[in-house]
């Protein structure tokens, strides 16, 4: 019998991967897995990165925290970044997007210096994360959703999490 499937929910700081991550995992009875907390509470960084204000990720050790976890399936792993995984870890890889100036609301409203609210929506203008997802997953694996409203987010969840039983129904789960 096959392994249930991972998902990976990528996108650029302040889409809703937390938010959407959570929730998909609740409907679709998988594990949860916010490489972010992982890396801080596992201490899978080498150290801190005082201008942009985040852990500086050691990604060997990320890959080998995670690696256990994943292989046997089941979980939807969120991050902001996703070249560093391997290709075989993910059935299905999510790349949220979010209007340029919604994104910009979000991100003051956690407080971010201006300059890293500025670096985010360039990110976003330039869909570095879509790109990055495409140049290292099989093209029909990426899926891009836009994630500017509740009602999106809610379609993207249901979307997501009908996805996952379709997969567990094609491999005999």
């Amino acid at each position: 019998m096959a392994r249930p499937p991972n998902i990976l929910i990528t996108g650029t700081p302040g889409t809703g991967k937390t938010t959407t991550a959570e929730q998909v995992a609740a409907a679709a009875g998988l594990k949860h897995i916010n490489v972010g907390e992982w890396v801080k509470a596992k201490e899978l960084h080498c150290g801190w990165d005082e201008q942009h204000q985040a852990f500086i990720l050691d990604e060997d050790k990320v890959v080998d925290a995670l690696e256990d976890a994943l292989s046997g399936g089941g979980c939807v792993v969120e991050h902001h970044s996703c070249d560093f995984f391997p290709e075989r870890w993910f059935d299905l890889v999510v790349v949220l997007q979010a209007d340029n100036t919604v994104l910009w609301e979000r991100l003051e409203k956690r407080g971010y210096p201006t300059a890293k609210v500025q670096e985010n929506v360039q990110c976003e203008i330039m869909m570095v994360l879509l790109e990055e997802a495409r140049d290292s997953y099989r093209e029909e694996i990426v899926i891009p959703l836009q994630s500017d409203t509740v009602e999106q987010l809610e379609g993207n969840v249901a979307r997501i999490a009908r996805w996952a039983e379709d997969y567990r129904r094609q491999h005999g789960q």
